[in-house]
């Protein structure tokens, strides 16, 4: 790995400053991710602004019901918050299935939403990718893509995002805030990460030196009774091949409230509107469950070898709010299993 100059930030001003001067500058959070990509070549920062000490740890709930998260809240810290396992049983659920226990407890919340595709093809530094150099091809498509994205995918990219929590955070409505060179701005979550397009390499509408500060989740009463299923090869520290982020609130045998987001199927957290919006007024019926669910992965275009993943997605989404719904109608729902989904 080559030389990196380093630089430790004061306050969260200083930083944005540093880094949006110098387009060589990238900030560092936990690094769990980053460091990785540095040592493979994969990104090649001449200087890195360290911003651990920035005062973005906080975890507070608001009196209305939401959520403030700061951007350098670690991942282990967050799941372990008795107000986010009170009032958002899935998000604890995400955090912990997220990662092993060494790199949760290292991780930042803002740094999770940032991190890079697991695709191979990007990660070798030397496959064409279009999203390490634009317009040199996807290796991917033609290539091993069994864990590659199924939806939002285009020509030029497959990958498949990676984090677990966005997931949680975008079936929230969540909201991401950030300060830049042009001041303080807030991002509706599920327009903070945007999918490949003709421009693959842009995965986030932030401007080079934009900061995320924090993370807002508002009330979300139906999210005291969520989950996070999440299917994958092993049960350890692994990717998710599906995973599904759900809150169910049934009244009289009718669905009145559901939000819903997946993982692992798509270029970026997918929020399951479809779904949504076929189920809310519906009967908790497994029939109802099975037909919202073929109605989301609709538009799915998998390849030879990722072609199970439409299945299993609609599997996971019908487990999931199988157990939302047959559970007792009050408190958190039961954690589901992490093997295949029934």
């Amino acid at each position: 790995m080559r030389p990196i100059a380093y630089l430790r930030a004061t306050d969260a001003a200083n930083a944005v400053e540093a880094v949006s001067t110098d387009p060589t500058s990238d900030f560092l959070a936990g690094g769990t991710t980053e460091v990785d990509l540095l040592r493979q070549e994969v990104l090649n920062p001449r200087r890195l602004v360290d911003i651990n000490d920035l005062p973005l740890t906080g975890i507070e709930g608001t009196p209305e019901g939401g959520l403030r998260i700061g951007a350098l809240a670690r991942m282990s810290d967050v799941a372990a918050a008795p107000v986010v396992r009170e009032r958002f049983p899935m998000l604890a659920q995400v955090l912990e299935s997220g990662a092993s226990a060494q790199l949760r407890n290292m991780a930042s919340m803002g740094g999770n939403l940032l991190q890079r595709v697991r695709c191979s093809y990007f990660r070798d530094a030397e496959s064409p990718c279009n999203k390490r150099e634009p317009g040199t091809g996807c290796s991917a498509i033609k290539g091993f893509s069994r864990g590659h994205a199924v939806l939002g995918t285009s020509e030029h990219c497959i990958a498949t995002h990676p984090s677990d929590v966005a997931v949680a955070l975008v079936a929230l409505d969540a909201r991401v805030r950030t300060l830049g060179p042009k001041g303080e701005r807030t991002y509706a979550v599920d327009d903070f990460f945007l999918v490949p397009g003709d421009s693959p390499h842009r995965e986030h509408p932030m401007e080079h030196g934009e900061l995320i500060t924090g993370i807002e989740v508002p009330a979300t009463p139906v999210a005291r009774r969520s989950l996070y299923l999440k299917v994958r090869d092993r049960a350890s520290y692994e990717f998710a091949l599906v995973s599904v982020a759900a809150a169910l609130s049934v009244a009289d045998g009718t669905i009145a409230d559901v939000r819903m987001a997946l993982g692992g199927v798509a270029t970026k957290p997918w929020r399951a509107r479809r779904a949504e919006d076929f189920l809310v007024g519906a009967a908790t019926d497994p029939d109802g469950f099975r037909m919202a669910a073929r109605v989301e992965m609709a538009d799915a275009r998998p390849t030879p070898l990722n072609a199970f993943k439409v299945e299993l997605a609609q599997r996971a989404i019908v487990r999931a709010l199988r157990t939302l719904s047959d559970g007792p109608g009050a408190g958190p729902a039961p954690r589901p299993g992490t093997g295949s989904p029934s």
